[in-house]
């Protein structure tokens, strides 16, 4: 189900919110939202990562998802050091909405460039124990080709980067509605890809 703007502007506020009033030591409920989704929240500062967790299966109602993983990006994610009070008015927050993943099949695995579409399509790569993500917009932002884009999921999961040419990894693919601040606590609008 496509999100309205009001729609995607709420999870924003309601990313921003959870990670307020996180420092405040108080949860966050919403009755909003009940739909199972899966979903990413992005903080970004001086236009730099400073976290991206998120859920890429419909495991949770959206909202509580969205409180959830909004935390998380801010105070769990190992790549950083949590996030400082300090910093909660200098971030954007971005919100990422995903499809239900969906398995790419092809014969042989040099197909796989011809089967998913840049700025379009996020990449889930799976091989048991292994998992890595990269969401729609990322190829676009490092401006790499689709085989890059393949080599990164691959490095992502822990894996050699060219992984996904071998017949035993499963991959998949799903879009995503992305709403983002344009400034910290500024305006929201979604992204188009």
């Amino acid at each position: 189900m496509k999100l309205s703007l009001a729609q995607g502007k709420e999870l924003v506020k309601l990313a921003r919110n959870s990670i307020t009033l996180y420092f405040e030591k108080k949860d966050l409920k919403t009755d909003k939202f009940k739909e199972e989704r899966g979903v990413f929240v992005t903080l970004l500062l001086d236009n730099q990562l400073r976290g991206c967790i998120g859920y890429s299966e419909p495991i949770k109602p959206l909202g509580e998802a969205t409180i959830e993983v909004a935390r998380h990006a801010a105070f769990q994610d190992p790549r950083f050091l949590p996030l400082e009070k300090e910093e909660l008015d200098k971030i954007i927050i971005e919100v990422s909405v995903l499809t239900l993943p969906e398995l790419i099949k092809v014969k042989n695995p040099e197909e796989y460039p011809d089967k998913i579409e840049l700025g379009k399509d996020g990449l889930i790569v799976e091989i048991s124990p292994f998992k890595g993500l990269l969401l729609p917009q990322v190829p676009i932002e490092q401006k790499w080709t689709k085989q890059e884009f393949l080599d990164h999921t691959c490095l992502k999961a822990g894996l050699l980067a060219n992984t996904w040419k071998e017949g035993s990894i499963k991959l998949y693919r799903f879009q995503s509605q992305i709403f983002k601040e344009l400034t910290p606590c500024g305006e929201i609008i979604e992204v188009e890809s």
